[in-house]
């Protein structure tokens, strides 16, 4: 099985007009870091690390994705740091009894909610949006949600987005984001995930990939997303799960990145999310994630916005251990470049196999 420091190597090995795809895409650099390691550390960092001579020559491999400037600096020897660890005790926060009874303890939008039979919507009562709602599941803990529970919460945010397009035709810049558990983000350990609608420009981020898509087509008369996926395939980085694609983020901004494209915010994406991320559950020890969907407008406002080509994706991270005391974020990830210590082809044997491996 290749590793994160074959990339070089594997990228050279390509065919001519798949390794022009990715060098388009992709700037990779492999280095050597070297140390000493005295004495006095030796028998440690053995215990540690497994040999003095894997830490005194560290391999360090640098991807940048040349389109949107996003990179990642892999060194998987970083995820053997010792990290200090507490305990996790199960939350019980006055925020945790509101969403135990969401209908007689939390606050509605001025249209109502949106209920199902394993979620219901409340709007926000500490709001970043002028429209900005939680979707609470019934099921505390996110990890444990069924699949039909995770269709559902998409349906429901759907209809909850045209009530909120019902009052205020400018709100169409529709996103999903969902903050697994409280090292994900979450201020409240009960599963919900967020939902929003903005007016007049998409969220920042979103708004960033589709202008450098629309630049990409210009310059090289094809498309981003279906390049930067067949990029990921061509390494053996591509997976499907039903008529989703699906990849393992080389230029990752958290550990163990997963894209996966769909044609719609439906079913068929939602069943890819439910099986991608107990996979990474049970097979990778994922305790903590963030997903966000990003999509083109929900409603039409007859603008010239050009939402050509642009898919309904997933992108998917893991935050660490529940009971890890640091952060997972520091200084180098937000103001310079991702540091990641989970390699991505282990991530993607993990989370794929044979089970739906591309070709």
């Amino acid at each position: 099985m290749p590793t994160i420091v074959d990339l070089p190597a594997l990228v050279a090995a390509l065919p001519e007009p798949a390794r022009a795809r990715f060098e388009r895409l992709f700037f990779v650099q492999l280095d050597v870091g070297e140390l000493r390691v005295p004495p006095t550390m030796r028998e440690w960092v053995r215990q540690r690390f497994g040999s003095v001579e894997a830490v005194e020559r560290q391999q360090v491999v640098r991807v940048v994705n040349r389109i949107t400037f996003e990179g990642a600096l892999y060194n998987p020897l970083r995820a053997q740091r010792p990290v200090p660890m507490l305990p996790v005790a199960q939350a019980d926060t006055e925020g945790e009894r509101f969403f135990a009874d969401p209908l007689r303890t939390t606050a509605e939008d001025v249209f109502g909610r949106v209920q199902g039979q394993h979620c219901v919507t409340t709007s926000n009562i500490a709001r970043w949006e002028r429209w900005h709602a939680v979707v609470i599941f019934n099921e505390r803990d996110p990890l444990r949600l069924s699949r039909e529970a995770l269709r559902e919460s998409f349906a429901v945010s759907l209809e909850w987005a045209q009530h909120a397009h019902a009052l205020d035709s400018q709100a169409r810049y529709f996103v999903w984001m969902w903050n697994g558990g409280l090292k994900g983000g979450a201020s409240i350990q009960h599963a919900h995930v967020q939902i929003a609608l903005g007016r007049g420009m998409h969220y920042s981020r979103i708004e960033f990939l589709r202008r450098v898509a629309l630049a990409y087509r210009a310059q090289h008369a094809s498309d981003y997303f279906d390049d930067l996926f067949a990029a990921h395939a061509d390494l053996g980085l591509g997976f499907s799960l039903g008529t989703v694609r699906g990849f393992v983020y080389l230029a990752a901004q958290r550990p163990k990145e997963t894209w996966l494209i769909g044609t719609a915010f439906d079913a068929a994406l939602a069943d890819a999310l439910h099986t991608t991320l107990q996979r990474l559950a049970q097979r990778t020890g994922l305790q903590a994630f963030n997903v966000v969907a990003c999509l083109p407008p929900l409603f039409a406002d007859g603008s010239d916005e050009d939402w050509r080509g642009f898919p309904c994706f997933l992108r998917i991270a893991d935050r660490g251990p529940a009971g890890m005391i640091a952060s997972d974020i520091g200084a180098i990830d937000l103001y310079a470049h991702s540091a990641i210590n989970a390699d991505p082809f282990v991530v993607y044997q993990a989370l794929v196999g044979d089970e739906c491996a591309l070709g």
